[in-house]
């Protein structure tokens, strides 16, 4: 059976958190309660959020999440340009074959409003019949990420389940 569930049912969605400081319970995650109310807005049953330090536990979580076979992983956090963001490099080698223009969209409606989305370096794609897109680790980031996924994440899905319908 596919990773996206048949149409009408819902797909199942996984969050990943990359946050040192929050894995540590210094701060509270702010952006795993947005992705998943927006997920769930979307018709997801959504896997609770999994948050890991900034580093290698990337790697080893998303290969986790990807055993539960979900139609969607969205990350967020570790896509800046501090020694410990490396939520890309850990993204990357899962990935079958990657979603450029994705990553172009959601740079270009970042830096409708900062000058900081350009410094993002996720990755967005297709690891087996599951979607990975890294999104940054602010709220506002990441709300921004999401208004770019809305109109194309079923299609996304659709597509991953077999569909060849153009919308």
């Amino acid at each position: 059976m596919s990773a996206c569930e048949p149409l009408g049912a819902p797909r199942k969605a996984a969050i990943l958190i990359s946050s040192t400081r929050a894995a540590l319970g210094i701060y509270e995650d702010a952006s795993a309660p947005v992705i998943a109310d927006w997920l769930q807005e979307q018709n997801f049953d959504v896997i609770p959020a999994v948050i890991v330090p900034d580093g290698p536990a990337v790697g080893a979580a998303l290969q986790g999440l990807l055993m539960a076979k979900p139609s969607v992983i969205i990350t967020s956090g570790g896509t800046g340009l501090s020694a410990d963001d490396v939520t890309p490099e850990q993204t990357e080698p899962l990935l079958d074959r990657t979603v450029p223009g994705i990553m172009e969209a959601l740079r270009a409606a970042g830096l409708q409003k900062t000058p900081m989305a350009s410094l993002s370096r996720g990755h967005a794609g297709i690891a087996g019949e599951t979607f990975i897109v890294n999104l940054p680790g602010s709220p506002s980031g990441v709300m921004d990420g999401l208004t770019v996924l809305g109109p194309i994440l079923t299609h996304i899905c659709e597509q991953l389940e077999g569909s060849h319908a153009h919308h």
